[in-house]
């Protein structure tokens, strides 16, 4: 829609820092190709807010909303019902408000693999290392696991409040998925070294290196880098980070993020209005200048 009405249905995203994010262009010119009366809005709300922010949305009757960094574990707790995925997954990114009823879903995963398809890659029956134990994490290793990667290695700081539910994923990854997942210590160089050498991809699923910090890596030693080897980050802030540019540097295929956030927003979108988001007109209008 080209205006507000008394009628209009709000959908947002909540996080912190949510000032550069791409996803109110997109959804809102979405909503207007197809004359939808949505509006899409940014809300910088963190973990310590996001109960009130949440609550205040319910009440006002909100028909649904994101969750990016760093609240997407956080908001579990706070809803009234997760799909099975998201169940497993211990993380929500869209949240579908039926009828006064919070539904949690996560379609980060589904987001991810589709990114990884339209950069011409194909990892089924093969090996990928991940850095991280977020929610974007957990949601990628599922549906690696569900659409044929064959072994996954996660790299995580023992540290981490996420650390024994990383430990937990895997296991329900290599008992129920036909894939085998293993978690080790970030700080562990030959063990990231061995994992990607067998690896077909390498994947920052944290936020080391988004803007403001540009100049710091997930990985510090770019040895590890090999001609060949595609190696992604979740990370759309800058385009190319130090981790990318770096890869780039030593032969690696890479790619940002931006494709995830795409597609994953292409879902969030079908959640909320039942319609299909006009993703080729989205693309080209809004990333087109993705690496």
């Amino acid at each position: 829609m080209d205006f507000i009405t008394g009628k209009t249905q709000l959908t947002a995203l909540l996080g912190s820092p949510v000032a550069h994010s791409v996803s109110p262009l997109m959804h809102n010119e979405a909503f207007r190709q197809l004359g939808l009366d949505y509006v899409y809005v940014c809300f910088d709300v963190n973990e310590d807010t996001l109960p009130q922010a949440v609550a205040g949305l319910k009440a006002c009757g909100i028909r649904g909303f994101n969750l990016t960094m760093p609240n997407k574990n956080k908001v579990v707790e706070l809803l009234d019902e997760l799909s099975p995925a998201a169940k497993m997954i211990g993380a929500v990114n869209t949240v579908v408000n039926d009828n006064g009823r919070l539904i949690g879903y996560n379609t980060d995963g589904m987001g991810y693999m589709q990114s990884v398809r339209d950069a011409g890659y194909d990892i089924t029956g093969k090996t990928m290392t991940i850095m991280g134990t977020g929610g974007a994490t957990s949601a990628i290793c599922v549906q690696a696991a569900i659409d044929g990667v064959k072994k996954i290695h996660i790299f995580a700081r023992p540290t981490s409040r996420f650390w024994d539910r990383t430990i937990r994923l895997a296991d329900t990854i290599s008992r129920e998925l036909p894939c085998e997942a293993h978690v080790h210590e970030t700080n562990d160089a030959q063990a990231l070294k061995d994992a990607v050498a067998e690896s077909a991809l390498l994947l920052n699923a944290t936020s080391v290196g988004m803007a403001p910090h540009t100049e710091e890596s997930i990985i510090k030693d770019t040895s590890v880098f090999r001609p060949g080897l595609i190696v992604s980050d979740v990370i759309y802030n800058p385009r190319e980070t130090l981790l990318l540019r770096q890869a780039r540097e030593a032969g690696c295929h890479v790619f940002n993020g931006m494709y995830m956030l795409l597609y994953q927003g292409v879902e969030a979108f079908r959640l909320w209005t039942g319609k299909d988001m006009p993703v080729q007109l989205i693309k080209e209008k809004y990333f087109s200048a993705t690496m």
